[in-house]
């Protein structure tokens, strides 16, 4: 039922009724259009990746569009109750998959960097949508990706391997009932947490800011004239199931601001390319793609060297520690100034991929105060920090426990755990045959008539040979 490229992932045995089929048996994957053309003077929605919440399964399609006017640009088109699953890293790391509703006319345009999945009739797009959001879905996806640098995509061919449990269709709409009920309750803690990291990262960005705000009187670079080295990208490379490669990090590891190095995976980068871009100690690493918000965002590694690298959408930082202090710098590089500085020289911000070249950020501006000042700030920040740091902490427990609690109700929800079964309900294999048989009798060719040449008339025997009477 699946080729060797998809992974299957809980292979728990199924209740009563379920089975298990891959999203090409269940939908159209990308399909050619709309059910129904519109007219060119209709107007519909205009769904960007950036009008698609990331992990919440929901879309803003208020945007509308005449169809006439983009009907031959290349933009992805699809329909009330499709699902968007984005193919590009880091959004489809970043959970943009959504189900589409409230489309103007019941159809949309959007993005070139989504899927679309069509259901058939055998599965529920809500279903399908909570599904494909679970973390452990996307962590798969991803290490499915391929292309060029910066560009990695989920290919066409995972998304139609993809293997998902199906329950009765009933008892698919049991499920997403509970699942919108309990995530309703999950999703306000989440608001509350929310607002306190982002509270967390002002109280932040206000200590640093004061700090280096002090600086009017000293002389300001830019950047790249304190640096070791020149500035280096890192390396795209694919993921490993085999637990061999070279550590990687990922995007996550630098994206809250601060250096997580949980965050990698091992990859199939090639030995020769990495040995420029093994880890020091004082490294300092800047997002130069993610959305709006977070394009930019930096943080330093502390720790021994040659323990990882780093992939392609981060660029690293080397100062001269005879200029400038690192931890310095780093603080620098995430005050709200610099952070501005990001965003308004970014590419692309009306698309999905905001973008920094290492032009932008070797201008980036520092006040550059004596080795002796910049020890000074770094010190104070620190001491500030240390005294809000069991808020954060609690803070980081919180998010934690809503992102555990997020996961376990979804995995009870796909292993039929979370509602009753109804043995009434019709087994989703037999509804996935009546399906497949439909779709195969209109598939198949009308049988064509054989149209026979009329006969020719017998010639008239010669005299003396007529055919005579048995």
């Amino acid at each position: 039922m699946t080729d060797a490229g998809a992974v299957a992932l809980a292979r728990e045995e199924l209740p009563a009724g379920w089975v298990r089929a891959t999203l090409s048996e269940l939908c159209d994957v990308n399909p050619r259009g709309f059910d129904e053309e519109p007219d060119e003077d209709d107007f519909i929605s205009q769904v960007p990746m950036a009008s698609v919440e990331a992990e919440t399964g929901r879309m803003d399609p208020s945007v509308q569009v005449r169809f006439g006017d983009f009907k031959r640009k290349s933009l992805t088109r699809f329909q009330e109750d499709d699902v968007l699953f984005a193919k590009i890293t880091p959004c489809m790391e970043n959970g943009k998959i959504a189900k589409a509703q409230g489309l103007f006319g019941g159809r949309g345009l959007g993005s070139t960097e989504f899927h679309v999945l069509r259901s058939r009739g055998g599965v529920l797009s809500e279903y399908l949508t909570h599904y494909l959001l679970q973390r452990n879905v996307r962590i798969v996806a991803e290490q499915h990706m391929s292309g060029a640098v910066g560009q990695r995509r989920v290919p066409r061919s995972y998304l139609e391997a993809l293997e998902i449990p199906v329950p009765p269709l009933p008892e698919q709409r049991r499920i997403v009932a509970e699942l919108d009920r309990q995530l309703a309750h999950i999703e306000a803690g989440e608001a509350a947490v929310a607002a306190a990291v982002r509270g967390m990262a002002e109280l932040r960005s206000s200590i640093t800011d004061s700090a280096i705000d002090e600086l009017d009187d000293a002389l300001i670079r830019p950047l790249k004239e304190t640096l070791r080295e020149p500035l280096r990208n890192g390396v795209s490379a694919k993921a490993t199931n085999d637990g061999t490669g070279i550590r990687t990090l990922t995007l996550t590891a630098v994206t809250r601001g601060e250096f997580i190095n949980l965050y990698t995976k091992l990859t199939t980068a090639d030995p020769e390319k990495a040995t420029k871009l093994w880890l020091e100690d004082g490294d300092i690493f800047v997002q130069r793609s993610n959305s709006a918000d977070l394009v930019g965002t930096s943080a330093m590694y502390r720790g021994v060297s040659d323990w990882a690298i780093y992939p392609d959408l981060l660029i690293r930082v080397r100062v001269d520690h005879a200029l400038a202090l690192p931890e310095y710098v780093a603080l620098v590089l995430e005050t709200n100034r610099v952070r501005f500085y990001f965003r308004q020289n970014a590419r692309g911000l009306s698309g999905s991929m905001p973008k920094i070249d290492q032009s932008t950020i070797e201008n980036a501006a520092l006040p550059l105060p004596s080795l002796e000042k910049q020890r000074a700030i770094v010190d104070w920040v620190q001491q500030q920090e240390s005294v809000i740091a069991p808020l954060a902490e609690s803070v980081d427990a919180a998010q934690a426990e809503s992102g555990n609690l997020r996961g376990s109700l979804l995995h009870a929800a796909f292993t039929g755990a979370l509602v009753p079964q109804d043995p009434a309900d019709e087994p989703a294999s037999v509804l996935l045959d009546r399906i497949r048989a439909k779709r195969e009798a209109a598939a198949k060719p009308p049988r064509k008539r054989t149209v026979r040449a009329p006969r020719k008339a017998r010639k008239p025997a010669p005299p003396g040979q007529e055919e005579l009477p048995q």
